[in-house]
């Protein structure tokens, strides 16, 4: 498993919006979720659902805000 890097928001916006990433907010509570989503991003709930539809070849941006 790769070592957690930061990037620059600039950056994150750009890969999610290629499509090349996806946006993870990485709380588990739905309400802060709300209170702190990013345009693009999903929950982490959502993600855990979803895990095995998304393509291996997508980078995974997680953020709190």
């Amino acid at each position: 498993m790769a070592e957690p890097i930061r990037i620059p928001p600039e950056e994150a916006r750009i890969k999610v919006q290629s499509g090349l990433a996806i946006l993870v907010c990485a709380y588990e509570d739905e309400e802060k979720f709300r209170n702190a989503h990013l345009e693009g991003a999903i929950s982490l709930n959502d993600f855990r659902s979803k895990i095995n539809f998304f393509s291996k070849e997508q980078e995974i941006i997680f953020y709190c805000a």
